[in-house]
C-alpha cells in the first residue's frame, strides 16, 4: 500500500500549473509530460542530493495546494476546533513539512511509471469542486486508480485530497493523528511531528 501511496504522491506532483478557467484534465496531462521529462534529465540528482528532491517539490507543489485545507481536514474537525491558534499554526506548519517529504520520496520511487487522466464526469462550469480520476500504469503489476479532489480557490484549483486505490491520503493521515492526539493530547502530536521532521 504504500507504494502504491508513493506512487500516487509522485503523479501528485505533476499538477504544478494553474488551472483557473482550464481544462484541468489536458493541463494535468501536460504537467505530467513536463515532470516526466526534468526527472529524466535530473536523474543523477534525484538518486544522489535530497536538497534538490526537496526544493523541486516546495517549488512546484505547494503553490497549488490548499495546505490550510488539508491540515484541518487531515487533523479532523473537532481536534481543529479544539486546537488553539498556535497549536493550529504550528500543525499547519509541521503537516506542511511532512507532505514535502512525502512527495520527495515519491519523487525518489519513480521508476517510468506512466500515467492516463480519464475526461470529467461532469462540466467544469459552476461548479467549486470536482474530482479529475487517473489510472497509473506500473511495470508487471496491474493499474492503479488515482483521483485527485479539487476545490476552486480564488479563480484557481487546487488540490485538496488525493484517493489512491481507494484510499484517501487525508483519512490515512487523520487516523494516525487522532491516534497520537488520543494518547498524547494535541502538544503530543506536535512535539512527535517535529520529532520526526527530516532536515535536508
Amino acid at each position: 500500500m504504500m507504494r502504491k501511496i508513493l506512487l500516487g504522491c509522485f503523479f501528485f506532483l505533476c499538477m504544478g500549473l494553474a488551472w483557473a478557467e482550464q481544462d484541468p484534465v489536458a493541463m494535468l496531462q501536460n504537467a505530467s509530460d513536463q515532470m516526466m521529462t526534468e526527472l529524466r534529465n535530473n536523474h543523477q540528482k534525484v538518486d544522489t542530493d535530497p536538497h534538490f528532491v526537496y526544493d523541486l517539490t516546495r517549488r512546484i507543489v505547494l503553490p497549488y495546494v490548499d495546505v490550510k485545507a488539508m491540515s484541518r481536514l487531515a487533523l479532523g474537525r473537532d481536534n481543529w476546533k479544539q486546537a488553539s491558534p498556535t497549536q493550529r499554526d504550528e500543525f499547519v506548519k509541521e503537516f506542511t513539512e511532512l507532505l514535502i517529504r512525502t512527495y520527495a520520496t515519491a519523487l525518489a520511487a519513480y521508476t517510468n511509471e506512466t500515467i492516463k487522466f480519464q475526461p470529467l464526469r461532469k462540466p467544469i462550469a459552476n461548479n467549486k469542486r470536482l474530482q479529475v480520476n487517473s489510472l497509473i500504469y506500473q511495470h508487471g503489476g496491474p493499474a492503479i486508480p488515482v483521483n485527485y479532489r479539487l476545490l476552486l480557490r480564488n479563480g484557481t484549483w487546487k488540490v485538496y485530497d488525493l484517493t489512491v486505490d481507494g484510499v484517501s491520503m487525508i483519512q490515512s493521515f487523520s487516523s494516525q493523528f487522532s491516534s497520537t492526539i488520543a494518547q498524547s493530547g494535541m502538544d503530543g502530536l506536535l512535539s512527535e511531528m517535529n520529532k520526526h521532521g527530516t532536515k535536508f
